[in-house]
């Protein structure tokens, strides 16, 4: 149980996640460090990361409602839907009617069915779309269903000195997982005729994680430790059951409990503390979903 947790990192941009990842491994001298939830090396922001027993606990974590503020450029669509790829063709936008660029914003709002971004980690007949995207293939990634809650304009700019040529828009989302920002930028500028790509995004929320409780790899060396305990991260993401010493007991070794009538998943607290399980009521039994602290780990 030592060094386990949560941490989370406010990812520069540059990195990939799992540059992100190599380097907590470092930094907490363990091999044992997964992500919930990638991010692409141009964003910032929330990456959550468990680490020792925290990667299997980051399983049973709701992180699927993201949050994001980007910026969308209107005027030139891209290969990569981002600024760092090749322009692929788009018209000028420095004209066009803020209501009507409402209206489609609106438009990209609610249950969508959305094609992901063709550089993307998507995998399409068993390999990831951008790489064969790199090796010059044309990629057919089928939509899937994702969730736009938020997609709303807190600024909107007509860059000086561009002719016409741009329309910069900074907006906040919140979507659930599997939704591309730059999809969204994407399909836009297709929406609005001239072309649409993102120019920045950052991440400000992962489920229950915010950038509130994020840390900056050089803040996580001068820690030297998880952001979160077990603990800690248990009962941030979970509501609690409160247990006897002897009920906390029978959960470290695998047993279940008598129901007491609540649904979804708990984190069921000690009197010490300390969380020894997740538990989940199944017909007659509160069952272990997830065993924090095995009795073997003493």
């Amino acid at each position: 149980m030592a060094g386990s947790g949560v941490v989370v990192v406010d990812k520069p941009a540059g990195m990939t996640s799992h540059d992100v990842v190599a380097r907590v491994r470092r930094i907490l001298g363990t091999r044992r460090v997964g992500h919930s939830g990638t991010l692409d090396p141009m964003a910032t922001g929330v990456l959550v990361l468990g680490v020792g027993r925290g990667t299997r606990f980051l399983a049973h974590v709701h992180a699927d409602a993201k949050a994001y503020a980007a910026t969308i450029r209107l005027g030139a669509a891209t290969v990569t839907d981002d600024a760092e790829g090749e322009p692929t063709g788009g018209a000028p936008a420095g004209g066009l009617a803020e209501e009507a660029v409402r209206a489609a914003v609106a438009g990209l709002t609610g249950e969508l069915m959305q094609v992901p971004a063709a550089v993307s980690a998507v995998r399409v007949d068993g390999e990831r779309a951008h790489a064969r995207v790199r090796r010059g293939e044309a990629v057919a990634i089928p939509a899937r269903q994702v969730t736009v809650g938020r997609f709303e304009i807190t600024a909107l700019r007509r860059p000086e000195g561009a002719g016409g040529r741009w329309l910069d828009l900074d907006v906040v989302v919140e979507c659930s997982a599997g939704t591309y920002v730059r999809a969204l930028a994407r399909d836009l500028g297709a929406a609005l005729g001239v072309g649409g790509h993102l120019t920045a995004l950052r991440r400000t929320a992962a489920g229950p994680f915010t950038l509130a409780d994020a840390v900056d790899l050089d803040e996580l060396a001068a820690r030297g430790a998880p952001c979160l305990d077990l603990d800690a991260a248990c009962l941030r993401c979970f509501p609690v059951r409160e247990v006897d010493a002897a009920q906390a007991a029978m959960l470290a070794q695998g047993r279940w409990l008598e129901p007491v009538g609540r649904s979804g998943v708990h984190a069921a607290l000690g009197p010490d503390g300390r969380v020894p399980a997740l538990i989940e009521e199944s017909g007659r039994r509160a069952r272990t979903v997830f065993v924090v602290r095995p009795a073997t780990l003493g």
